[in-house]
């Protein structure tokens, strides 16, 4: 067998661009891989475009030679790419020998697996509104929610925000009781000092952990961050490096890491980081905030690696007609997604609905201004 073609399709996802990639092979056997990256759409797009021929002509079941041949031509470096055309290949190689991916991985450790709801807290931002929704999810099954409380803060709070803050996640804690986890995400604004400061009366609220308060490359002040809070401090899907998990993990700083698939060098890479984390007691929650076949491709994960704390998932938010763009993905039930037993990935998409939803530069969430979160991208005033 040998890979014929690589192609990415971008599909416009009101928030964020999705980029997919699809590996044609000369046996007829087609993968998908993902490559999205927020406001990186076109380079991730064309890194697909300028790599794909040190792919083509190899033969896509012989995984780790593919792989790094395209590792050593990126100057030894992983990249969203490389990841995509990666995790197209396992979905060949496990529609070739009909089985679901987590089968080569060692096979199942579990049936299904429990989730914690992304993207859910869209509309006015109000204590209210947060603390209604969050009931809602709740009512329908979530144990835990994720949520950023910090509008459009940057580095530091003034007491005002402190205190409007400290009430959106007060309403949302009395909303869902004592016994629903909640993650609180810092999406890397803080600086050291006032990411120290939060932690500590985060911890009056009973939250599960607070998430990228600073920025993910400095892995020397994540650590001292952690080791000055209260509340368990995660990280990893800014991590590029194998190492830089062995780093943050070897130092005790957290029992849980989330390490981004497409960013880690896909589901082998994800292996690799789940074996480090393994050996010292730390537990996986896989960053999942792109499309429905991200979602599946991180299930195949959680079906093989037994150290998984929790997935992320955002896709019952997504617009209604995602499930004419992936026909057969796995949805979320009573809290939780089901592993997929279908061969590969377990998944197609439709091109033709693809077509109708084509890139738009304004598909994106702009962090640090009011009113992200109602993530309406193109169809807002950007």
């Amino acid at each position: 067998m040998k890979i014929t073609e690589i192609r990415t399709i971008v599909v416009g996802n009101p928030w964020k661009n999705w980029v997919f990639v699809v590996v044609e092979t000369s046996d007829g056997i087609s993968g998908l891989g993902e490559a999205t990256g927020g406001l990186q759409t076109m380079p991730n797009k064309e890194a697909v475009e300028e790599i794909k021929h040190l792919a083509i002509g190899k033969n896509p079941l012989e995984i780790s030679n593919v792989v790094d041949e395209m590792y050593k031509a990126s100057f030894l470096k992983i990249t969203p790419a490389i990841s995509a055309i990666e995790i197209a290949c396992w979905d060949i190689l496990g529609q070739h020998l009909k089985v679901p991916i987590y089968q080569l991985l060692g096979g199942k450790v579990r049936d299904k697996v429990r989730v914690y709801a992304n993207g859910w807290y869209s509309g006015e931002r109000t204590p209210e509104n947060f603390g209604d929704k969050a009931k809602a999810l709740s009512g329908r099954g979530y144990t835990a929610l994720k949520f950023d409380p910090f509008g459009s803060e940057h580095l530091r709070l003034n007491k005002e925000s402190e205190i409007f803050i400290k009430k959106i996640i007060r309403s949302v804690r009395d909303a869902v009781g004592p016994n629903v986890e909640l993650m609180i995400e810092g999406h890397k604004r803080f600086n050291v000092f006032e990411a120290i400061k939060i932690a500590k009366w985060l911890d009056e609220f009973d939250v599960t952990w607070f998430e990228d308060p600073i920025d993910n490359d400095d892995i020397d002040s994540l650590i001292h961050v952690s080791r000055n809070s209260p509340v368990r401090i995660i990280a990893g899907e800014g991590f590029k490096k194998y190492k830089d998990f062995t780093r943050f993990v070897s130092s005790n700083a957290t029992d849980i890491v989330n390490p981004e698939v497409i960013g880690i060098g896909g589901i082998g890479g994800s292996v690799k980081v789940a074996g480090i984390c393994s050996s010292f007691d730390v537990d996986l929650a896989f960053h999942n905030a792109e499309s429905p076949l991200k979602t599946m491709t991180n299930l195949q994960l959680c079906g093989a690696i037994k150290n998984i704390y929790i997935q992320e998932c955002f896709d019952e938010f997504n617009a209604d007609w995602i499930e004419e763009l992936f026909p057969n993905y796995q949805k979320v039930k009573d809290g939780y997604l089901s592993i997929p037993d279908r061969p590969g990935l377990g998944i197609s998409i439709n091109e033709s609905v693809a077509k109708d939803h084509p890139y738009n530069k304004s598909n994106f969430l702009r962090m640090f201004k009011p009113g992200w979160e109602n993530r309406k991208g193109a169809s807002g005033s950007e």
